[in-house]
């Protein structure tokens, strides 16, 4: 298996933050306190344990300010590249396009609002197994922590849709896939579109392969996740 240090990792962190207003009107979300520090601050540490070595912060909103805490990511023990969204919003799949240049034949992608504590390493052996041009990770959450959106079943993800909800669905989208840029191929002759889009149509075409984590996801989209998540790293 590539070791980890060659698997780049893009971290999607562009997005407006509306749902943690007031807090991110003047500070964008990675750099939002937890635990008495910048989250990103948090997420590097994470990923750099897990053995990944090379970061591309993808970011919009106030990402200068990103750009000025973590620099080139030396005192992480990372390199880190940027690609900032420009004038317009690309959404979470135009963004991670626009990064293609800096994240080569295969790349993970992890939300900037995502705290993860799993090990990196079986997801990227059932990835580069699997073949196909993406992988999605997956968490039976039974609506437990978010709306689940995904049927998952044999070690297979049969449906996906964050819109049309069905009660079979046990599932989640745990935040954290892996790509093949062939996978945005279809995607053209558009300027900007989501990454559920794409991962939706990677799983109409049998593109998408699955991997089934079995630790709970943290989050600060919300204030109430932001709150749990500050309490378990001041620990």
């Amino acid at each position: 298996m590539n070791s980890l240090a060659d698997i780049p990792l893009a971290i999607l962190a562009g997005g407006l933050a509306t749902r943690l207003r007031p807090i991110t009107e003047t500070i964008p979300k990675s750099l939002v306190a937890v635990a008495g520090r910048p989250f990103i601050e948090h997420q590097l540490e994470q990923l750099q344990r897990e053995g990944i070595r090379r970061v591309v912060l993808c970011v919009g909103y106030l990402g200068e300010m990103v750009r000025d805490v973590v620099g080139d990511g030396s005192s992480f023990g990372l390199r880190v590249d940027y690609s900032f969204d420009g004038p317009k919003l690309l959404g979470t799949g135009g963004a991670l396009r626009q990064a293609l240049p800096l994240l080569g034949e295969t790349f993970f992608v992890l939300y900037g609002d995502s705290y993860l504590p799993i090990p990196f390493a079986p997801v990227a052996e059932t990835f580069l197994k699997s073949g196909k041009q993406g992988l999605m990770t997956v968490y039976r959450n039974e609506g437990s922590y978010d709306t689940s959106n995904v049927i998952f079943a044999d070690g297979r993800i049969r449906i996906y849709d964050k819109k049309a909800k069905q009660p079979e669905m046990r599932h989640i989208d745990y935040g954290l896939e892996l790509l093949k840029p062939a996978a945005f191929e279809p995607f053209a002759g558009r300027e900007a579109f989501d990454l559920a889009e794409l991962l939706q149509n990677l799983l109409s075409r049998d593109r998408l392969a699955g991997h089934e984590v079995t630790t709970r996801f943290y989050e600060i989209g919300s204030h109430a996740g932001l709150n749990e998540l500050d309490a378990l790293l001041a620990k």
